[in-house]
């Protein structure tokens, strides 16, 4: 059973990230003493507490050191320590209370047992601590149950952690891009620009939107019903009698014979005759939530007459700089029929460098359509594609779609 986790970790790279992101959790309802933050201090600085005595620093020091570091004020429970072995550190929240005691300070071992002390596993507290030696910067939050929100707000401003090792995961999904082959010259010489988009992540909220109550009422209603019933009644029968003669003399005689009759006599007694169990289920159903989301885009401005090499026709470097658009465009057209965005991406690509290609200029999609098809397996072996006999057929559409949509473009420029 995979074990339940509570304590987020992020690193970050840059300081005013980890300041953004202390500022989001505040904001999402997480205090301050569940958020720890630690990061290494000023070399030389002198006015600094040693963990073996137990004690913090001044709020004097702690505070300048801070306010420099771009994190002043986040949270109010900071400390400026030396531990040995690390050198200065600042910290605040709950890390400034883990590395200020002399048992786990220094003891158990500076961040390696804060982090530990706090309730990371030993095993990722090493890596964390590794991070922490290069000079990273480190946010903790006791998040119990919102271990996955307190987790997304971090990712959001930049933060990665033991599952990323080292990949940004702000505005994407962590996964490196796949590299493709080039024919260009490799060179050191190079700046990088980092596109980001944001995408919509949807949270559930149990909300009632409606009640039940069972009750019991008294009715009354006429019912019959049918009971045979048995009386008795009087027969008579008279028979004349012939010379029989007659003892005694005449006189007056009474014969009394008692009938019965059953009367029905109707009573009430309550029986059950139903019973109501009332509860609940859960029901699951699909709600369509959209909204508006943005990306950056690189845009390339040219002053002069400066060469810009791309590989291919249009260039691997053109192509990944739209493929997220046209990666987005097919999972809203086509992703829920299911299939792999890389199976149909050799499509897209094709029909988008082919709209630029000289040869092509000029006619239209169904006159070029047979040379495309001619000549796609050996345009997706040099971009390294793989593609079989039905490749084209697969692709088709899609590569129709990237050839309309650059023409357009290219036409309305």
């Amino acid at each position: 059973m995979a074990m339940e986790r509570s304590t987020v970790v992020g690193v970050f790279r840059e300081r005013d990230q980890a300041e953004r992101a202390i500022d989001d959790l505040h904001r999402s309802g997480f205090g301050d003493d569940q958020i720890g933050f630690a990061m290494r201090g000023p070399e030389g600085h002198e006015d600094v507490t040693t963990t073996d005595t137990g004690s913090h620093a001044g709020s004097g020091a702690a505070g300048g050191m801070l306010a420099g570091a771009g994190i002043g004020g986040v949270i109010a429970a900071t400390a400026a320590l030396l531990i040995p072995g690390f050198g200065p550190v600042v910290a605040g929240g709950i890390l400034a209370t883990v590395l200020g005691g002399a048992a786990i300070g220094a003891a158990a071992g500076g961040i390696l047992g804060a982090l530990v002390g706090a309730g990371v596993p030993e095993d990722e507290a090493h890596y964390y601590e590794g991070e922490f030696n290069e000079g990273r910067i480190l946010v903790t939050v006791k998040a119990g149950n919102r271990y996955a929100e307190a987790r997304d707000i971090m990712r959001r401003q930049g933060a990665y952690d033991i599952e990323d090792r080292g990949a940004t995961m702000a505005g994407g999904t962590g996964v490196a891009p796949v590299a493709r082959a080039s024919t260009a010259t490799p060179t050191t010489d190079h700046d990088r620009i980092e596109l980001r988009e944001e995408e919509l992540h949807a949270r559930k909220e149990m909300a009632q939107t409606g009640e039940v109550s069972v009750r019991k009422e008294v009715v009354t209603e006429h019912r019959q019903m049918d009971v045979p019933v048995r009386r008795e009644e009087v027969v008579v029968e008279r028979h004349p009698v012939e010379g029989r003669p007659a003892q005694g003399d005449l006189s007056t005689e009474e014969t009394r014979i008692p009938i019965h009759e059953e009367q029905v006599r109707v009573e009430k007694q309550p029986v059950v005759y139903e019973e109501v169990n009332v509860a609940k289920r859960p029901v699951q159903e699909t709600e369509h939530v959209s909204g508006e989301v943005r990306r950056e885009e690189a845009r390339i401005d040219q002053e002069g007459n400066v060469p810009i090499h791309s590989s291919g026709v249009s260039g691997v470097d053109a192509w990944e700089t739209v493929a997220p658009r046209y990666r987005q465009n097919w999972q809203t057209r086509h992703g829920i029929a299911g299939g792999r965005w890389e199976d149909f991406e050799p499509g897209y690509r094709y029909g988008y460098e082919m709209a630029s290609d000289p040869r092509y200029q000029g006619r239209e999609w169904s006159q070029v359509e047979p040379e495309m098809r001619r000549d796609y397996a050996a345009w997706a072996q040099r971009s390294g594609y793989t593609s079989d006999a039905n490749g084209w057929d697969r692709v088709k559409m899609h590569a129709q779609q990237a050839w309309d949509d650059r023409r357009g473009a290219r036409r309305a420029a």
